[in-house]
Parts: C-alpha cells; structure tokens; sequence
C-alpha cells in the first residue's frame, strides 16, 4: 500500500508546478506581440485581425464562464453592467489600442510599455482610494519609465519619429484602459470570483470586436485575408489568450499572487528574444539597458508594494 506524500513534500511539488506555470504563462502573453507583428505582414488591419482572435476566444472564454458559475447565483443588473464596463476597459479597448500600436513600433517596446502596468494600478489607486505612496515606489516607477524612453529613444532614432510616438502613445493608453479595469474589478472579483468575472468580462470583449468590425468593415474582408492570419489569430486566440490566463490562475492559486507576478518578469526578456529570432527585430545596447531599467524599477516596486 502506497502512503501519500507528505504535506512538507508536497508543498514544493506545488510550488514547482506554480512557477512553471507562471513562467508559462508569461511566456504565452509575450507571443501574441510577436505573432499580431507576424500577422501585419500579410496586409491585414488592426480592426480586422482582433475580430479574427476574439472569434476563435469567444467559445473558450464562454466556456469558462459557465465552468466557474456552475451552482452560483444568477448576476444581478448590476453585475451585468459591472462585467460589461470592465470588459470594454480591460479587454476590448485595451486589446484594441494594443494592436494598433503595434502596427507603429516593436514588439520589444510595446511589452516594455504593457509591463509598466502597476505603477499606473498604483497610481489610479492613489487617485481613487488616497492609497499612499512611499518613496521606495517612486523610485521603481522612475527606474522602470526611464528604461522605456531609453527604448523609445532608440526606436526613433531607427524609424520615423512621429509613427513611433503615436505608436507608443497607442500602447500606453492600452495599459491605462487595463490598469483601470484592474482597480475597478476589485469589488466584482469578490463578488463574482476571478476566473467567472474574467470568462464573463472577455465574453463581452469579443462580442464588442465582431459588433466593431461588422459595424466598420464590409464582409468581404473578413472572406479574403491570407490563410496565414486565420492559423495566426487561431494561435493567438489559444495559446496566447485563453490558455495563459488559465496558466496564470493556477499558478497564482499555488504560489500566490507576487511570487506569480515577480515570474512574469521573464515576459518581456521572452518577447525580446521572440522579436530578434522570428521578427528580425534588432538587439542593442541600448534595448539591453532599458530592459533592465525596467525589470528592476518593477522588482524594487513590487518588493516595496508587498
């Protein structure tokens, strides 16, 4: 007869498993820059190649939601409007800004700009809820914004200024609609559960993409892309949508929230590696420098936060 493990032995088992499955699914994230980039090349708008991902999400993140509501009460109206509002915040307009901008700039930028995300959660806290902010913090968020215009500065330099500042401004709005749904969906996470509220929230994203493109493009578009960005958006829509978000929740679920977020730092070193092998996007010193300006302006911040 076999004894089951331990609790001391299975409490690093668990620990392994979250933190490869954070690593996972920071990972993923990473590659849909890399494969909306890849998807750009075959003549392809932003409008057209989100509705093309929200299509193929929409039946796994439907369900999902049914999944983590079984045996739950039923939303109220002002559940409904909650979820509707945070997801056109959090996963429609912020999708949608994120793919426009990176039709202007680099993979490598726009994860640099995405991972600035908490410092704009802390700062719309400070707004909201008067949360303070202690100078150990302010000196992550000046580490991490340096390293971006460190970036941003060398991508001018390579290309057109103008594209690259609008493509910039795109990503950045995109992590501002993000970071808004984030401190906005406190109350419903506790209300609805997070896996149910994010199933329910990106339910609505993909509805508001095909009502975008319907409203915006005729048909005929959709019937004449290149094969290519169907099998891309399929990608993307899996493996770099749904499948990391479910990564992501049971690695918090064993190692907790920080330590999954403190995994996630190795998403943007992926996306930069990504970018270099299948983009041929350049590596310099300087996109080295403000790499790690940024990883460890959001280490020192992270560590203060918690």
């Amino acid at each position: 007869m076999t004894s089951s493990p331990t609790p001391s032995a299975a409490a690093p088992k668990s620990i392994r498993t979250g933190l490869i499955l954070a690593t996972f699914g920071a990972i993923a994230f990473s590659g849909k820059a890399i494969i909306v980039k890849l998807a750009y090349r075959h003549n392809v708008d932003a409008v057209t190649l989100i509705m093309f991902r929200m299509l193929f999400a929409l039946p796994l993140f439907v369900a999902m939601a049914w999944w983590a509501g079984r045996g739950k009460a039923a939303l109220t109206l002002r559940d409904w409007l909650g979820v509707i509002g945070l997801g056109f915040s959090g996963y429609y307009l912020s999708s949608f800004l994120d793919f426009a901008g990176l039709a202007y700039i680099t993979a490598s930028l726009e994860r640099l700009i995405l991972y600035l995300n908490p410092t704009l959660v802390l700062l719309f806290g400070w707004i909201v809820y008067r949360r303070r902010i202690v100078r150990q913090q302010l000196i992550g968020i000046a580490i991490s914004y340096a390293g971006v215009l460190l970036v941003f500065g060398h991508e001018v330099q390579l290309g057109q200024s103008s594209a690259a500042a609008w493509g910039t401004l795109l990503v950045f709005l995109s992590a501002v609609s993000y970071a808004v749904y984030l401190v906005a969906s406190g109350e419903f996470v506790k209300r609805l559960g997070s896996l149910r509220l994010v199933g329910l929230a990106t339910s609505v994203a993909c509805v508001l993409c095909i009502a975008q493109f319907l409203l915006l493009r005729p048909i005929d578009v959709a019937l004449n892309v290149a094969p290519e960005v169907i099998w891309l958006s399929v990608l993307n829509a899996t493996l770099c949508t749904a499948v990391p978000v479910l990564s992501v929740m049971m690695a918090i679920e064993r190692i907790g929230a920080a330590m999954a977020a403190q995994t996630g730092m190795v998403g943007p070193l992926s996306t930069i590696l990504m970018g270099v092998v299948l983009l041929g996007e350049p590596f310099t010193a300087w996109i080295a420098a403000g790499t790690v300006l940024v990883i460890t302006g959001i280490f020192v911040f992270t560590r203060t936060g918690r």
